[in-house]
């Protein structure tokens, strides 16, 4: 018997009544037409079929049951009547019912000939909700054997109304008729599945398939579903099991890891579809170089740029950018300018890379002739040219550039700012000490302000020392992380106001915010080496600290003064001289003083911006040594060399 209807899930196709013709139809018929009844060669039970079909089985009614006049087909007679009219049916528009008519009037006749075409039909005059409804309608009045070509009708009309519960019951029904080995029929159906965000079920239906397919197609269906949702673990057992991978896979799994921060995964991954005989094509190389560019991976990033050469990889605009922005990532500016001027014809996305790259190493007024440049080749500038404007004034004080290149957006290139550009324009005028215009600007904007755009201001605060706008400005910090309980403690102990300093680590406790640790790493001889404040875990760590005290006592005689002023806590001097010494920047470039001869360039990243104490202990130990030092951290690029900083200490 039928059950009723679930309020939480109504069934997407009604169920029509019984054909007043099925009564009165021979008696071997009419026992056959009943829903209820089940035909031997199709009972199933639902241990013998995944878990996903048994809670299909389960729903309060069936859009779709199966017909258990199908074993007549080979006993009944076709109608030349039934035929003639189902034919003049589908030539008339597809509002009109008649063909259904047809069917209930010849209800048991062989009409399967015409079944595909009915349900084809309701398809292509962009109708998929009918053609589930044509199809329970045919399975009900008519002797109707489906086939794999109508599974395949069914499931594109699920996909074209998005109803992701009637494909689940089709799932069903193919499992009872044994069609789940047709390729045709499983690609579609996955599909559905991962683009439901249900990869549970497709995971029930994808592992089956190994047994009999090799086929990378479906393999890569399931990695683009958890790749997707940012499943990077999930989607490496796949394809760990996956029993062939294509250059659609490996690429997958790259870019996958890339997006997902796990850099050196991305770069393994590139090394060893090298080794399995692929060629990498275009796609494999923008997402390495990506990786490469965010790990700070120069020597890495070199490799790849001349395995390109070596393999003919023709370079269009999104590689060239990819390499620009490597290089300039990995603190070769000047080989990124380099690549940009070999260039002819450069696309908008080239231009704006280069831009941002040098905005990030602080040189404005190389942005500013750059854009002067761009203009004058007749390239349009977009909303990403002017975030990287401001955000070049911003790293060199360039206020009244700042002003200027905010007003032609609109003005000239009728660009609406978003809240990108209102941030950059609110930093510039943060760091440059107006912080009354800064924070009428956030009162003013045509958007809602985001955290991005507060932090810039209470950074300010905290440099600038106002204490008052400190307090308004986290107040409106929705969503408060680490970073800002750690600014507003800076600003309460830079004026010695230990006690405020000291609530404000008791409210992140409370809350259980944990506090990021500051992470540096440097690449040296093909191996990212990564340090931690106070770390000991390197197994050269004896020589590192040996290096390091060599290095503060060097520091010290060159003028060097611990900022002991950074300390958040209320502790002695001494106390607070080590805690500075030991930042892992400074165990970064020991390290690389260790491994290195003299005269080498030292390239640090690091995962936070840069605190005042080491940013003033590298100025000073580059003129010591006689070196070069970069550093990379979260805002932008430092060179330190003979005493001075790129930034000229406005950062």
């Amino acid at each position: 018997q039928h059950r009723a209807p679930s309020p939480s899930r109504p069934p997407v196709v009604p169920k029509p009544p019984l054909s007043p013709a099925t009564s009165a139809a021979p008696p071997i018929h009419a026992a056959h037409a009943s829903p209820a009844h089940t035909l031997p060669s199709l009972r199933i039970s639902a241990r013998h079929i995944p878990s996903v079909l048994a809670r299909s089985l389960a729903f309060p009614s069936f859009l779709f049951p199966i017909s258990p006049a199908a074993t007549l087909f080979r006993h009944s007679i076709g109608s030349r009547s039934a035929g003639r009219m189902l034919r003049k049916s589908l030539q008339q528009p597809i509002c009109t019912m008649s063909y259904t008519s047809c069917l209930k009037k010849h209800p048991l006749r062989l009409i399967f000939p015409y079944a595909n075409s009915i349900l084809r039909a309701s398809l292509e005059k962009g109708s998929p909700q009918k053609s589930l409804m044509d199809y329970s309608t045919m399975l009900h009045f008519i002797t109707f054997c489906p086939d794999y070509r109508t599974y395949v009708l069914l499931l594109r009309a699920c996909s074209k109304c998005s109803d992701i519960y009637a494909a689940m019951q089709i799932h069903s029904h193919l499992t009872k008729a044994g069609l789940l080995c047709n390729q045709d029929i499983i690609a579609p159906l996955l599909r559905l599945y991962i683009d439901h965000g249900r990869m549970m079920e497709a995971c029930e239906l994808y592992w089956p398939m190994l047994e009999w397919s090799t086929d990378p197609f479906h393999g890569n269906l399931m990695l683009m579903g958890f790749l997707k949702g940012g499943q990077l673990d999930k989607a490496y057992q796949i394809f760990k099991r996956m029993p062939v991978k294509d250059l659609v896979s490996w690429n997958s799994m790259i870019a996958g890891a890339a997006r997902s921060s796990h850099l050196k995964d991305a770069m393994n991954l590139f090394s060893r579809l090298v080794n399995s005989g692929l060629v990498p094509d275009g796609f494999s190389f923008s997402s390495v170089l990506s990786a490469c560019a965010r790990a700070g991976a120069r020597c890495y990033g070199m490799w790849v740029h001349q395995l390109m050469d070596e393999l003919g990889v023709e370079k269009n605009h999104l590689l060239i950018s990819a390499l620009v922005d490597m290089y300039a990532k990995c603190g070769r500016i000047d080989v990124s300018v380099e690549i940009f001027n070999n260039i002819k014809r450069l696309h908008l996305s080239t231009w704006n890379t280069m831009i941002s790259n040098l905005a990030g190493h602080g040189l404005g007024s190389d942005v500013v002739m750059l854009f002067h440049r761009m203009e004058l080749s007749g390239v349009v500038p977009d909303g990403v040219t002017f975030v990287a404007l401001l955000t070049a004034c911003s790293h060199c004080g360039m206020v009244e550039e700042a002003r200027q290149y905010f007003e032609t957006m609109s003005t000239k290139y009728s660009i609406t700012p978003k809240v990108e550009h209102y941030g950059a324009m609110v930093d510039t005028l943060s760091r440059a000490g107006l912080l009354d215009e800064a924070y009428n600007l956030v009162r003013s904007m045509a958007v809602k302000p985001d955290a991005v755009i507060w932090r810039a201001l209470l950074s300010a605060c905290r440099r600038y020392h106002q204490t008052k706008l400190g307090d308004v400005t986290i107040e409106q910090i929705a969503c408060q992380g680490s970073g800002d309980y750690t600014l507003l403690s800076n600003i309460y102990s830079s004026i010695n106001r230990w006690d405020d300093s000291e609530e404000v680590w008791k409210e992140m406790k409370k809350k259980k915010v944990r506090k990021i640790k500051g992470l540096s790493w440097v690449e040296l001889g093909g191996s990212t080496h990564e340090f931690k404040a106070g770390d000991r875990s390197h197994p050269d760590s004896d020589d590192i600290y040996r290096v390091l005290h060599g290095l503060l006592k060097k520091a010290k005689a060159e003028g060097y003064t611990p900022s002991t002023e950074l300390v958040t806590k209320d502790v002695s001097q001494e106390e607070r001289e080590e805690n500075l010494s030991f930042h892992s920047e400074k165990l970064a470039v020991a390290y690389s003083v260790l491994k290195t001869g003299p005269g080498t360039e030292i390239l640090v990243s690091k995962n936070l911006q840069a605190c005042g104490d080491c940013h003033e202990w590298m100025k000073i130990i580059s003129k010591a040594l006689c070196r070069v030092i970069i550093m990379r951290d979260r805002v932008r690029f430092h060179r330190f060399e003979s005493g001075c900083c790129s930034c000229k200490d406005y950062w």
